[in-house]
């Protein structure tokens, strides 16, 4: 009996409006709710990537009914695919504020835990999507019932041919991100959450699956790294003179040097000396970098390669915590997210074991760039956050609507923070702040006319509203370095040793691109420019008045140089870093070398390569794999980390 049109017209039509209902569903779900302004805002803006959602659903739909010829499971299996994920993505924005991630999956059991500890319970929208599906899985075993059954081969068929879109969807779309990027999908892993409600969970779970893999080096084993150790300890057997030559360590002996000084690190949001323009004919009413310059004549200075442009702060935090490079990891990830989720070997750590006390500051939410899970596996015993800041002053409301706290309440906060740890307890401190006053975007209006330091001259070319941004990252860079001058200034009264180490994350575009790089000739229109991932640094203490220039050296070197200049005791990674910073390469980072004059290359030396490959043995031990290294340094106590035993 031929089957009438229109039922053949709603067979076909099903399983498309089936995966458009179930999609929607599932964002009800994953969102709490599902307004007009859901569909203004978020969807329609986006809707590439609800397409690809609705096609990856669409497709699975159409496999499971190839496969098993029942429609009402296609349609179940389909529901499940497309909703549990968002059920999953709305308890974890409750619990952690965060999305459900695909590396997620790998902590199950502990997020079970976490969710029955915090007694979750069922949405009305969960509800109401059991019922629709109920619906359509009712409605598919009358609409398709009396179908003619298929024979194996057309089966067999239509199942590999709907596989295979379904593989080319997910690997060549979905694990692409250039592809995904050219259907307006932009990554945003600063805030994954944002990055959820403008694509949806599916495109959004699936595309970050593009940072999931790690892969092992090739012949890594315990022999490997013991080797690689074994040269370390041997080379210090060897006198090939200080690293720095003019540093404290160089020209102080051994028996009167500082062993546990309290050590304070500040990461400056977006710093770096933009005095530099005044080289290429800018001119500001007002020296925005006095105590820098003055603090250069009697402290170690140079540039730390950052890993990042224009955002990825916590990648450049993390390669100066621990001495591991970003480079290494997959492209995109965010490494306090997926990555430092068990204790790992870190300087604060390594601190805690020698008997310091850690703790760190930041004036912005707790859970983001998730430092609130990140922190105690790094080895911070307490945090202080936006959250338990009273009293701190606020600028820069013209995009930041609360206001950001400015680096002189943050100065005050990291005094406070170490005058309270000095009271509580006789052991050295460690005390790491970041702070977020010049983060982008900039625009002149966010400082009064009064506050705001003035280009007073130009190159040609330069438009008004650039100036203005211009205007607006000077002012942030001239109150960064009062920041720089309070501490300072205090730290030289207290009667303990202190180090005091500073540098920008990263660089910035100033309003149009880089329209202050190019027209006044500071660097080109590539983010990838060596001269755009060279911030300021410096390394000052109260004990010692040793000019040393560092010159550039890569974020991940920050804390093997600062122990180096000033004889503290190094762990053996960190011994393999300088040696590294020595002999083979200042940086190696985002596929540029620095040469050990300063110059710059995209194509290492097979030499540098070894070395490199040396690095990334190291680093996978320490990070991923079995932890031999961890005895060798004495590090065989460290808590939550597997030491090959």
């Amino acid at each position: 009996m031929k089957t009438p049109k229109p039922l053949l017209t709603l067979r076909m039509v099903f399983p498309a409006a089936a995966s458009l209902i179930v999609l929607l569903l599932g964002e009800w779900i994953a969102r709490g709710s599902l307004t007009a302004d859901t569909f203004v805002s978020f969807i329609f803006p986006h809707i590439g990537a609800y397409l690809l959602a609705w096609l990856l659903l669409f497709l699975v739909w159409m496999l499971l009914d190839w496969i098993f010829r029942f429609p009402p499971l296609s349609t179940l299996g389909m529901a499940v695919l497309g909703c549990a994920p968002c059920a999953v993505n709305f308890y974890t924005l409750q619990l952690r504020g965060e999305p459900f991630l695909p590396w997620d999956l790998m902590q199950v059991s502990e997020a079970a835990g976490v969710a029955s500890a915090a007694g979750i319970k069922i949405q009305t929208s969960m509800i109401v999507t059991i019922v629709v599906v109920l619906v359509l899985m009712v409605g598919s075993f009358f609409l398709y019932r009396g179908r003619h059954k298929q024979r194996w081969l057309p089966r067999l068929a239509g199942s590999a041919a709907t596989a295979a879109a379904i593989c080319l969807l997910v690997f060549g779309v979905y694990l692409q991100p250039a592809v995904t990027q050219v259907l307006g999908i932009t990554p945003d892993a600063w805030m994954q959450d944002r990055y959820y409600r403008y694509y949806g969970v599916v495109t959004g779970f699936m595309t970050n699956l593009t940072n999931l893999e790690i892969d092992k080096p090739e012949g890594y084993s315990e022999e490997t790294v013991d080797d690689l150790l074994d040269k370390v300890d041997e080379s210090r057997n060897f006198s090939t003179g200080p690293l720095y030559s003019t540093s404290y360590s160089a020209t102080t002996p051994k028996d009167e040097q500082e062993k546990q000084p309290t050590i304070i690190y500040v990461m400056d949001e977006s710093y770096w000396d933009v005095s530099e323009l005044e080289q290429y004919g800018i001119e500001f009413d007002t020296d925005v970098s006095a105590n820098l310059h003055a603090l250069q004549q009697t402290s170690a200075y140079g540039r730390a390669y950052s890993p990042s442009f224009g955002g990825g702060t916590c990648d450049v935090e993390f390669e100066a915590l621990t001495g591991y490079s970003v480079s290494f990891l997959p492209s995109g990830s965010k490494p306090y997210q997926q990555h430092v989720t068990k204790p790992m070997f870190a300087l604060p750590n390594y601190l805690r074991l020698k008997g310091y006390q850690t703790a760190a500051v930041h004036c912005f939410w707790a859970k983001y760039w998730s430092r609130d899970k990140a922190y105690p596996n790094l080895g911070f015993e307490d945090f202080i956050s936006l959250e338990d800041m009273h009293g701190v002053n606020k600028v820069r409301k013209h995009y930041w609507t609360s206001g950001l706290v400015t680096d002189d309440s943050m100065a005050d906060q990291i005094i406070q923070q170490y005058e309270k740890m000095s009271a509580s307890s006789n052991e050295p401190i460690f005390l790491h702040a970041v702070t977020m006053q010049n983060h982008t975007n900039y625009n002149k209006d966010n400082y009064p006319d009064d506050e705001r330091v003035k280009v007073l001259k130009h190159p040609a070319g330069m438009s008004a509203s650039t100036v203005g941004a211009l205007e607006d990252f000077a002012t942030g860079i001239r109150d960064a370095d009062a920041m720089l001058g309070k501490l300072t200034e205090y730290f030289s009264q207290v009667d303990e040793p202190v180090i005091l180490v500073f540098w920008g994350d990263h660089y910035n575009p100033i309003d149009s691109n880089y329209d202050v790089y190019t027209t006044t000739g500071y660097a080109s229109d590539s983010s990838s420019d060596p001269r755009l991932h060279q911030t300021t640094l410096l390394m000052w203490s109260n004990y010692s008045q040793q000019q040393v220039d560092l010159g550039t050296i890569a974020a991940y070197d920050i804390s093997p140089v600062m122990m180096d200049i000033f004889g503290l005791d190094e762990p053996l990674y960190f011994q393999f870093l300088n040696r590294q910073l020595r002999v083979a390469s200042r940086t190696n980072t985002r596929g540029t070398t620095m040469n050990l004059d300063g110059t710059t290359t995209t194509e290492p030396t097979e030499f540098q390569q070894r070395w490199s490959n040396e690095q990334w043995f190291l680093q996978y031990d320490l990070m991923f794999g079995k932890g031999y290294a961890l005895k060798r340094m004495g590090l065989a106590g460290l808590s939550g980390v597997d030491t090959g035993k």
